[in-house]
């Protein structure tokens, strides 16, 4: 099963708690371009239908960044959630090698 992800850019000096008070889940996409990373905002809605049908390292994830006119191939490599509520904090996805 492959599910698509749509997400931005992460705006420049943003606090990851105004993100998530505003509906959107901090990421980070990894191994896109070798060791470079990118910062990025996922609705929370989105998180939420996501993870309900992934499997951490399991799942492939066709993710796709409009703003930088990258799409891909990834893989949830790490969900944090906060201890006591249960809530998504933090998404990171992994770039697939590209076949």
């Amino acid at each position: 099963m492959s599910l698509t992800v749509e997400s931005k850019t992460r705006p420049e000096g943003s606090k990851p708690k105004a993100l998530r008070r505003s509906g959107l889940i901090p990421a980070n996409l990894y191994g896109h371009k070798g060791a470079e990373s990118i910062s990025l905002v996922v609705e929370a809605k989105t998180v939420e239908r996501l993870l309900k049908h992934a499997i951490v390292n399991k799942t492939e994830v066709e993710l796709t960044i409009p703003e930088l006119e990258w799409s891909g191939k990834t893989i949830v490599r790490e969900v944090q959630t906060h201890p006591a509520k249960g809530t998504t904090y933090h998404v990171s996805f992994f770039a697939t090698p590209q076949s």
